[in-house]
């Protein structure tokens, strides 16, 4: 029987970063994706050829990730894509956090309540079965992906939406990596120590369901593809991660036993109730 999945994120290109995997298994299984985003991503980070001719305009970007937005849709099977049109809240850092104050008609801004009756519409017109959200540290703690968990508890509540699945990421492992990257001689940035990692996302222990995305080569190429969708963000800096990351993994090969033989090929993605 077919089913309904509505998940909700921030900015473009989150959908692609933390539940790719579980909207192209459930499209490609015949169910209902409907992708629903806060806002265009106006403020984040991203080479300043991304901002228009005066390379600091703005909307300029939201536009430039609306359209990777829809092709990143595309590529993962979404029946229906709604963005509720507020604007980017921007990532405040460091001593800014305690100071910041989201300016009007940002998503961070907007009050709660309507921002969840807007989306409980939307799950009412599609009688969503699935509802994806954020953990409640909002991943790393933008302010948009706080008011995501947030204003997605309320709505589905309004709505009688009877799953709620929050996307997170394993922080231990996340922790691990950092730890082990380090002792193999890797500068990690120091917005990635562990010390600021240690409110992101959920420790494991906290982590109720993990979903395997991939098996297969062919689901591998079709989550690259809606990643490298997100260029402003990602696309500039991907063949430099990619690098490193192949020099890390050749370093840890020389660390821990081989797999059996047998074993596939899975990522997961983890999500909380």
């Amino acid at each position: 029987m077919s089913k309904t999945l509505v998940t909700f994120h921030a900015h473009p290109d989150d959908e692609s970063l933390l539940t790719a995997g579980v909207m192209a298994q459930a499209a490609a299984a015949g169910h209902r994706v409907v992708l629903v985003v806060a806002t265009s991503g106006e403020v984040g980070e991203a080479a300043a050829s991304f901002r228009g001719d005066d390379h600091d305009d703005h909307d300029a970007l939201g536009a430039t990730r609306r359209r990777e937005l829809a092709r990143s849709a595309e590529i993962l099977g979404v029946a229906r894509v709604e963005l509720l049109g507020y604007r980017d809240s921007g990532h405040p850092r460091g001593d800014e956090v305690d100071a910041f104050t989201p300016a009007p008609g940002t998503f961070a801004a907007a009050d709660p309540s309507e921002a969840a009756d807007r989306l409980a519409e939307i799950l009412r017109e599609e009688q969503a079965d699935v509802l994806t959200t954020y953990d409640p540290n909002g991943g790393y703690g933008h302010p948009d992906h706080l008011r995501v968990h947030e204003v997605g508890a309320l709505a589905a509540e309004r709505a009688g939406t009877p799953v709620v699945l929050e996307a997170t990421i394993n922080r231990d492992l996340m922790t691990m990596g950092i730890g082990l990257a380090e002792s193999l001689g890797y500068e990690i940035p120091p917005d990635f120590s562990p010390a600021v990692i240690d409110d992101w996302f959920m420790p494991a222990d906290a982590i109720t369901h993990f979903a395997a995305v991939f098996e297969d080569i062919s689901d591998r190429r079709r989550l690259e593809q809606a990643l490298l969708q997100a260029s402003p963000q990602v696309g500039p800096s991907l063949d430099a991660f990619e690098e490193a990351l192949h020099a890390l993994v050749a370093d840890l090969k020389a660390w821990l036993p081989a797999p059996p033989a047998a074993a596939a090929p899975t990522v997961s993605e983890a999500y909380t109730v």
